[in-house]
């Protein structure tokens, strides 16, 4: 008989075990077998995953999440003042974690329609305890979606259903969706789109530049910010390169009547050179550095309240 290894020492860790070859076996095609070793490095990455999934997963239930947001700065003075609301884990000793430890594992496991639909709801609560705030109605509030809610009908409607319950002014709302997740099933995400512009939200297309981009699929999706890719944005004062590119996409939505958002603002040449070509927002460390939705919030709430 084979000796069980010291790790895997009971009826259902075995059943676990067997699972995880099975499913790295899928992955690698149809057809094949994967033999268990415990030193193996797909397994033990796989097993960190599957810590990750119901880590997320238990996270969602006793809402183990947090929300930040960071300023993004109009340059012009008709421009309202805008926050994108941003997501944050617990871990069990109440430390912060960045969504860059948790969002690939949710990503590859479909989890970020729940976690969307977690974000807007507590999103939209809390707004709606500040909304008496005169600087609180009038900004703008961001909040990111994944392209799989864009193709998950049970969002759509949970977001409508939202709106409608807390009174949150759509008009202070705006939606932000990466390129290349409306372009995978641009049909989905054009009726996503149509259907919360109807309530007079508004909708941003972020990372542009990025991957496949193309001038053509501005086009077909109804947004009203454009959000230059970071990566050109960065490097911009140095590379000419990439101060052309963002030059160009800001020209392309300054076109299309679209509001142009540079994002990775750093520093304080970078933000001169983008105040200079006319990009309509700026967002960065250079600008403000995301903190809590409930500082922020509060903030605006004192700020107006001795502006009274």
């Amino acid at each position: 008989m084979a000796k069980i290894e010291d790790d895997v020492d009971s009826v259902i860790s075995v059943m676990a075990t067997a699972d995880l070859a099975c499913s790295v076996a899928k992955e690698q095609g149809r057809g094949r077998a994967f033999a268990y070793r415990p030193e193996d490095r797909e397994m033990k990455q796989r097993k960190h995953q599957m810590h990750w999934v119901g880590t997320i997963q238990s996270s969602l239930k006793a809402n183990r999440f947090v929300l930040f947001s960071q300023v993004i700065e109009p340059t012009k003075p008709s421009g309202k003042p805008h926050f994108e609301i941003l997501l944050r884990m617990l871990d069990k000793n109440d430390k912060i974690l960045s969504p860059f430890v948790f969002m690939p594992v949710a990503e590859r496991y479909h989890m970020m329609p729940s976690i969307d639909r977690w974000v807007i709801e507590h999103s939209l609560a809390t707004l709606a305890e500040w909304c008496k705030s005169d600087l609180v109605s009038d900004s703008v509030f961001t909040i990111n979606l994944s392209g799989q809610s864009l193709m998950d009908e049970r969002t759509l409607d949970f977001l409508i259903g939202q709106l409608q319950e807390t009174k949150v002014n759509p008009e202070n709302l705006c939606f932000e969706i990466t390129e290349n997740a409306a372009i995978t099933d641009l049909q989905n995400a054009q009726k996503f789109i149509s259907s919360i512009k109807s309530f007079g939200s508004r909708f941003a297309l972020d990372d542009f530049g990025a991957g496949v981009s193309s001038f053509a699929n501005l086009r077909a999706l109804d947004v009203d910010y454009l959000k230059i890719d970071g990566s050109f944005v960065v490097d911009m004062a140095t590379d000419q390169v990439s101060a052309s590119m963002v030059a160009a996409i800001n020209q392309v939505g300054q076109t299309m009547k679209l509001h142009t958002v540079a994002e990775f603002v750093e520093s304080q040449e970078i933000r001169d050179i983008l105040v200079d070509m006319g990009v309509d927002y700026l967002q960065g460390y250079d600008i403000g550095k995301p903190r809590p939705l409930i500082e922020q919030l509060h903030e605006l709430s004192l700020k107006d309240a001795l502006s009274a």
